[in-house]
């Protein structure tokens, strides 16, 4: 194997133990499904694959052994399992036509899923919410997503927003890096369950002024955006997160 090689290799096997980390931190945060919902990332140097978890496995189960390697349309191309259909549909389309999307998260949390149920989706109510205000898209819910024709509405819904909102479904991040991606959906998640907790004290929500808004949006961009410097494309987060699950549960990398 000659330089080149080695070093695709490397990252492969990188890839893999992100993708598995992924997993076990949604588990480990409370947001999976029993073995719905998937999390993915491009095969390094390739656009047309991507690596995902396979469908019958529990999320605090997978390993970086365990994923699947898959192309846009769903065929398994490395690995041994199943691939629920429903992921191919989104994740395929995402990973094919999105180039900022080399990782995707998609969520059916509690939380997640009650806020995409209501009309106003998330509200700018508070700090959390107007970290990720700017950033989000709607899509609507058309039934499971199984067919094909649904990719061309989600990708114009999404447009260039690296968070959707799928509408009575769930949630969904994009990013760079699997770094980039879970620290934006963890920043919508818990800014949906801050909602939530806020609009169950039953008392009048207090409503920010709209110059506050725009200006704290402002914020949002130099704190978090492509080009931030204090928080740059969730590394710092990563790397917490990760030695969070070398402490808890490093089987993850086997």
């Amino acid at each position: 194997m000659n330089a080149p090689e080695k070093h695709l290799a490397s990252e492969l096997r990188q890839a893999r133990i992100d993708l598995a980390a992924a997993c076990r931190l949604v588990a480990l945060f409370g947001w999976t499904d029993l073995l719905a919902t998937h999390i993915s990332l491009r095969v390094p140097g390739r656009h047309d694959r991507y690596l995902v978890n396979p469908f019958g496995l529990l999320f605090e189960e997978v390993t970086a052994s365990s994923v699947l390697e898959v192309d846009l349309d769903g065929k398994i191309i490395a690995g041994d399992g199943d691939l629920n259909p429903a992921g191919t549909v989104i994740h395929g389309a995402i990973h094919g036509a999105v180039e900022q999307a080399a990782a995707v998260v998609h969520l059916h949390s509690r939380e997640g899923v009650a806020v995409s149920c209501q009309e106003q989706g998330l509200l700018p109510l508070n700090q959390m919410a107007l970290m990720v205000y700017g950033d989000i898209a709607y899509h609507d819910f058309q039934g499971v997503v199984l067919d094909d024709a649904e990719r061309s509405s989600l990708l114009a819904n999404m447009g260039d927003k690296p968070l959707l909102i799928l509408r009575n479904h769930g949630t969904l991040a994009v990013g760079r890096s699997m770094a980039e991606a879970f620290a934006r959906i963890w920043r919508l998640e818990r800014a949906c369950r801050f909602q939530l907790a806020a609009q169950s004290a039953g008392v009048p929500l207090r409503q920010l002024p709209a110059e506050v808004i725009a200006r704290t949006l402002e914020q949002a961009k130099v704190l978090y955006g492509p080009l931030a410097s204090f928080m740059p494309s969730g590394k710092r987060e990563w790397a917490a997160l990760l030695r969070r699950l070398d402490r808890e549960a490093p089987g993850y990398r086997n």
